[in-house]
């Protein structure tokens, strides 16, 4: 449609109602700039662009208290050690030597009787008792004690596997037993695993308040038995878990770049044993080596780490961060 013809309707108007309306304008331009302003500064302000959601929640979690009395047994910084969750170890007929000659071997509970667990105390060695807290795994000797109430979504790439409610007294009363079995075989502290469910698609409902609490529940029992504990994984809630446990399993840091968090343990004297699964091992490169063991780079934070180069088998294999490799002998029970 064409404009229509004649004056238009600011030319009809005096100078006077010009100058009023402008300044009305300019006044209401003034109150809408100011606004702005305020909620881009509560938005992030400088023109930035909205920060991506947190995988954490807002709220500080509260460091639990530190434990009344101190276990029997606080490994140190850098201390050496292998890791196997297939076996039983298979010491042969002299029983007096173990490769690699480590201060520290973490095994699996049920699979390793007193007796492994004794021959390796002989021989000098602290033990750590393998066993999963968060996770329901078939084929352990108490798996019939889970109810279907106690289960949530499978582990990603673990058949079988599911999450655990870690709020089941149920859950939690087979846990208490398992802490018990690790005192009465001798074990000198408990690795419990798979108690970041809350990082996973657990289908409970699971968040990191709730490991904070399960794990200060692992830790009460442990103390009850005289045993250390460790905290696996779980980087969110190192801060507040770090009183109560002695020392961290840390699975592949290096590899998602997260190292930085975990050095709270060294900072606290307490040794975080870490481990790696390089691809390509058991043929690893010098430089796969380096990669994982330099504290640079994605394994900046690494400093005084207990670092172990392994297959995704944790079998007997192991690598150092000096180029050293051993091989565990190993019970075949697969017959």
């Amino acid at each position: 449609m064409k404009p229509a013809t004649g004056k238009g309707w600011w030319a009809r108007h005096t100078l006077r109602f010009k100058i009023i309306l402008l300044a009305i304008i300019a006044v209401i331009v003034i109150g809408l700039a100011v606004g702005l302003g305020v909620g881009l500064t509560q938005g992030g302000g400088s023109g930035s662009s909205p920060s991506a959601p947190s995988s954490t929640p807002t709220g500080t979690l509260t460091p639990l208290p530190s434990p009344s009395a101190r276990p029997k047994w606080q490994p140190s910084v850098n201390s050496t050690w292998q890791i196997i969750l297939q076996g039983p170890i298979n010491f042969g007929p002299s029983n007096t030597s173990i490769t690699p000659n480590v201060s520290v071997y973490d095994i699996d509970l049920f699979t390793n009787s007193e007796d492994v667990i004794s021959t390796l105390h002989n021989m000098g060695k602290n033990v750590i008792c393998y066993f999963s807290a968060g996770s329901y795994e078939p084929g352990r000797p108490d798996s019939a004690n889970f109810t279907a109430s106690d289960k949530g979504d499978g582990l990603q790439g673990w058949p079988g596997e599911v999450w655990l409610n870690l709020n089941s007294t149920n859950v939690r009363n087979i846990m208490k037993a398992r802490i018990e079995l690790a005192a009465q075989k001798g074990c000198d502290a408990v690795d419990p695993d798979n108690v970041d469910g809350y990082q996973n698609t657990n289908g409970l409902g699971l968040t990191e308040a709730d490991s904070v609490n399960y794990m200060q529940f692992l830790a009460e029992n442990a103390q009850a038995h005289n045993l250390s504990i460790g905290l696996k994984n779980a980087l969110d809630i190192i801060p507040a878990v770090l009183p109560v446990v002695q020392f961290s399993v840390n699975e592949q840091c290096v590899e998602y770049g997260e190292c930085t968090s975990f050095a709270a343990f060294i900072a606290a004297g307490k040794p975080v044993f870490h481990i790696e699964y390089p691809s390509d091992a058991p043929n690893l490169k010098t430089a796969d080596v380096t990669n994982y063991c330099s504290n640079t780079g994605k394994g900046n934070g690494t400093d005084g780490f207990s670092t172990v180069l392994k297959n995704m088998d944790l079998d007997g294999w192991v690598e150092y961060c000096d180029g050293q490799t051993a091989d565990t002998p190993l019970l075949n029970t697969s017959s």
